[in-house]
């Protein structure tokens, strides 16, 4: 399990257009409850389905097609 100590290492070494978006990330994850709960929810170690198998092949030949969304598109639409 990660420190306080550890974390503020990390930020440390943080390249300086990146505080930011990490600002924003640890506001939400400091103020949203249900961030919290997501976030501390139990690993699902249920068995993954056929259909969820199908699904995520699917995901994966599209994105090969080129028809997913660039990070850099969801950062700017999120303003990050």
């Amino acid at each position: 399990m990660p420190t306080k100590r550890e974390i503020h290492e990390l930020v440390d070494q943080l390249p300086e257009e990146e505080v930011p978006t990490v600002h924003r990330i640890l506001q939400v994850f400091c103020a949203d409850q249900a961030w919290r709960s997501l976030l501390n929810a139990p690993y699902d170690d249920e068995s993954e389905t056929e259909e969820e198998r199908h699904a995520v092949d699917q995901a994966r030949a599209s994105l090969d097609r080129g028809e997913g969304i660039r990070h850099e598109e969801i950062r700017r639409e999120f303003g990050l």
